[in-house]
């Protein structure tokens, strides 16, 4: 595995998803993160489900250490210090004012390490009238605009995974590495802040650009109407999605696959425009026609015409595909308590070298003996591919 932010220190003092998932993403890429959490309780998203290492916890918080500290404590506070004072990167997600009443605000941590570049996430911003509302996914969802693009109106109801929370999480790792590249060309070290809402709404940028450029408010069924994406029922009740875009040779093939060569010849959905404007009648056509065969079937048919597709999995099919095994995808690791442990690897390789070790979620305080007396390296354990 190459690590290309090997040697970077990252000291995460994250709760629930946005600061844990920025961590990760640091952590994947070779930064040694070490998560500090509260002794007994640890982060709130340890207790989920089933004792203190739920999967919500897993999921964002592999390739870390684990170290307890209650900062409001000057014992606690001391040990929390010397970490402060080797780290290179401090993430927090509290909301505003909070990292100040436990010691852990800009202004202390910047006087015991001038160099520490200090990451601040939080919900709707560190001042302005919405800053001290309590902000969780759906809120920032909802906040942005992106919500209501996701929302049935036929049904109305929050669907789907933590979209904003990994959102957040992500543009917090693009802030990060942007200031440690120029820490490392100039010495200054910046104060990294964004919220929840902010990167919601820059991440809703495509609705935002259609009401600025041409006064259209997007809905639910705008951007597949445009693309012309379906979903589809096949005969043995699984589903397939296409995504046909512009290109005619697509259409065409899809016109062979359902062995209806003739049906683009109708003025309904004979040209891209005619086809978004007619979509729901295009749906009621082809329904009927996806019914006849099974998925397996018709994955065949679209493949040999080239039609872009894919089988709409659940999620315990996909470690099953075949492209998945190619790409090595999903990898395992053994824990010394927790036993094995199986994951999604990084997607990103360099140099066609695919990062294929991992080491699975810390237990609480975990890592004390070693980091109580200060920033000592890790040893990381190989994984290996997931194989059945």
């Amino acid at each position: 595995m190459i690590k290309v932010l090997d040697g970077v220190r990252v000291l995460e003092h994250g709760t629930f998803i946005t600061g844990p998932a920025a961590s990760m993403l640091l952590a994947d890429l070779g930064a040694d993160v070490v998560k500090v959490e509260l002794p007994g309780t640890g982060d709130p998203f340890r207790a989920f489900k089933g004792g203190l290492y739920s999967p919500h916890y897993q999921t964002v918080n592999r390739n870390k250490r684990s170290v307890t500290f209650n900062t409001k404590q000057a014992a606690d506070r001391e040990q929390f210090d010397a970490l402060v004072k080797d780290a290179d990167v401090y993430i927090q997600n509290f909301r505003p004012g909070f990292a100040e009443q436990i010691g852990a605000g800009y202004e202390r941590l910047k006087e015991l390490n001038p160099r520490l570049i200090y990451c601040a996430i939080s919900g709707f911003g560190a001042t302005g009238p919405a800053a001290h509302r309590p902000t969780y996914d759906s809120v920032a969802q909802a906040a942005s605009g992106y919500l209501r693009l996701l929302v049935n109106p036929a049904n109305p109801r929050v669907v789907g995974p933590a979209i904003a929370d990994f959102v957040t999480g992500f543009y917090a790792a693009y802030g990060i590495l942007g200031a440690l590249y120029e820490r490392e060309h100039s010495g200054v070290a910046r104060k990294v802040e964004l919220s929840m809402f902010e990167a919601m709404t820059h991440f809703n940028l495509d609705a935002f650009q259609h009401l600025f450029s041409a006064d259209e408010v997007m809905g639910p069924f705008s951007r597949p109407s445009v693309s012309q994406s379906y979903v589809l029922e096949c005969a043995d009740g699984s589903w397939i999605a296409l995504h046909m875009s512009s290109p005619e040779k697509f259409w065409q093939g899809l016109a062979n696959a359902m062995e209806k060569p003739d049906i683009f010849l109708d003025e309904r959905f004979a040209s891209r425009q005619a086809r978004i404007a007619n979509q729901e009648a295009l749906i009621a056509v082809m329904r009927p026609i996806f019914k006849r065969h099974d998925r397996a079937e018709w994955c065949r048919r679209l493949d040999s015409n080239d039609v872009p597709h894919s089988p709409m999995y659940t999620t315990a099919e996909v470690p099953e595909d075949a492209q998945a095994r190619h790409l090595q995808l999903f990898v395992e690791t053994e824990h010394p308590v927790v036993g094995h442990w199986r994951t999604v690897r990084s997607p990103v390789s360099f140099d066609g070298e695919r990062p294929l070790e991992v080491s699975a979620p810390p237990l609480l305080g975990e890592h004390n003996e070693e980091l109580h007396a200060g920033w000592k390296p890790r040893a990381a354990a190989p994984a290996k591919e997931t194989r059945k």
